[in-house]
């Protein structure tokens, strides 16, 4: 993952630019860019996994989707992409790119081989800040998972931890949990 800082207000004409010219993936977190390629096969398996269990167990009302921004309240130029979010299904007929935070029922981001400790961190208060009322960062780096709730004062004030093989408890109106055996683990860095 690489982060570089560009003139305020021109941000999003940046990351655009760069989407478009490298296939990168690119968000704007506290005002930088962030950009990381594409999900390799264990980071996308483990969405997969995981969407196949949330999905077929969310309301009528919400929908699993991929690939779907959310915005910073007071600052549409700062915005995140997590690996899935639960919407309600009205995002299917949306004409917007972002989706506002307080819409979000849920937030997954499965944590990249490369990224470090700060870049999770920041990100993850990125999320309290907005106001995400659930966010799961799945690490497959050293299979273990943690779960953050009730989000105020821009931090979260529930977490819960966990490794692969325990259930991820969730509650209405997601699935009662999440089943963790089975997902893939990163081939050890060498």
């Amino acid at each position: 993952m690489t982060a570089i800082t560009v003139r305020p207000g021109r941000l999003r004409d940046a990351a655009e630019e760069i989407e478009r010219s490298t296939g990168l993936r690119v968000q704007i977190i506290g005002g930088t860019l962030v950009m990381s390629p594409t999900p390799r096969g264990k980071h996308a398996g483990t969405v997969r996994l995981l969407r196949r269990q949330l999905e077929p167990a969310l309301p009528d009302l919400l929908g699993a989707y991929e690939v779907s921004s959310i915005y910073m309240p007071g600052n549409e130029e700062d915005y995140v992409t997590p690996d899935l979010v639960v919407l309600p299904v009205d995002w299917d007929r949306d004409d917007e790119w972002l989706a506002d935070p307080r819409e979000v029922a849920f937030a997954m981001e499965v944590i990249s081989n490369s990224e470090g400790v700060r870049a999770v961190a920041t990100k993850t208060d990125w999320y309290a800040t907005a106001g995400v009322a659930v966010l799961l960062a799945v690490d497959p780096r050293e299979g273990v998972w943690t779960l953050y709730t009730h989000p105020r004062d821009n931090a979260y004030q529930g977490v819960l931890h966990g490794k692969y093989g325990e259930a991820i408890p969730l509650t209405a109106p997601l699935p009662a949990e999440l089943q963790t055996s089975g997902l893939p683990l990163y081939a050890p860095r060498r």
